[in-house]
């Protein structure tokens, strides 16, 4: 059911609509203006509006003209009501915007018929919605650790890069690979290794903060941003992950397990500033730092600062 405002300066009028809808179980807004029907728009969520033409200020059409436009957080289906049965009425009124028309005097069938048409589109509108958010879900997780991808991961990097340069915040990034995957993987099957993929992901979760991101970089590596860290609890961020994973036992499909381990490289900027915050400076640091901790036997983290 919808919630529909009702725009007329007769309170008779206004009456009629909102006795027809409300038997169909829908909601009713009424304003006796322009001027108050706006207001209304712009307070409450209003998507379906029936406005009467012909009122002092700001008449129907003006209202109309003045949703479309403004930026509302979703589309108005708008249907104007009009006495004016002229030809060249009517296209004014759908020139300005208005979705469907009603000619005074009408059926009240007819105005269940124009509503019901404006709720179907309406509906559309919110599944077409709901599919384009989960396609740009789809597009910024990586499908197999429900992770943020490495475009995602890039971008909010991005985003908390210039956070940090406004608000003067240290930044921190975490890169992290698993130790000896290449063994999993010929060993024991890409299936065994995709488990271990999940396995890391979930401890690298769990044991970060619900504000940092968290990202596949590519094959076994991760990408950790750590807004507002100085690089002594970044590396103690990276030291907790590196123990959690070292608790990791991935089950063999022939019985027994697989202790996994990581390796981790931080890189913190310590003030960033236009010059030197260049994020692939940062992440490249990062790697740096990896493979240091790499050459020292794995299950171990390095760190630098900027």
């Amino acid at each position: 059911m919808l919630k529909i405002l009702v725009v007329d300066d007769e309170h008779v009028a206004r009456r009629v609509v909102e006795k027809t809808l409300t038997r169909l179980g829908h909601t009713i807004v009424l304003a006796e203006s322009g001027e108050a029907a706006w207001k209304k728009i712009q307070e409450e969520h209003l998507r379906f509006v029936i406005t009467d033409w012909n009122m002092p200020i700001m008449d129907g059409v003006q209202l109309i003209k003045k949703i479309r436009a403004t930026t509302l957080p979703s589309y108005v289906y708008t249907i104007l009501v009009t006495s004016n049965s002229k030809d060249e009425d009517i296209v004014e009124g759908l020139y300005a915007g208005a979705d469907d028309y009603l000619t005074k005097p009408f059926n009240p069938a007819e105005l269940e018929a124009r509503v019901a048409v404006g709720e179907r589109l309406l509906a559309l509108e919110d599944n077409l919605t709901l599919a384009n958010n989960q396609l740009e879900k789809l597009a910024m997780v990586d499908s197999l650790t429900g992770l943020l991808n490495r475009r995602a991961i890039y971008k909010f990097a991005r985003g908390e890069l210039e956070r940090a340069r406004r608000v003067s915040e240290p930044i921190s990034v975490i890169f992290l690979d698993i130790d000896k995957f290449k063994e999993v993987n010929d060993q024991y099957g890409h299936l065994r290794g995709d488990e271990a993929l999940k396995l890391v992901a979930q401890v690298i979760k769990e044991r970060s903060r619900a504000y940092d991101g968290i990202g596949r970089w590519a094959g076994d590596e991760f990408l950790v941003v750590l807004p507002g860290t100085t690089a002594e609890d970044a590396k103690n961020a990276a030291q907790r992950i590196i123990e959690g994973i070292k608790l990791v036992e991935l089950a063999l499909p022939k019985g027994g397990v697989f202790s996994l381990a990581a390796s981790a490289g931080v890189a913190t900027q310590v003030k960033v500033t236009g010059a030197v915050a260049l994020l692939d400076d940062i992440i490249q640091t990062a790697d740096e730092a990896l493979y240091r901790a790499k050459e020292k036997g794995g299950n171990h983290v390095e760190s630098s600062s900027l």
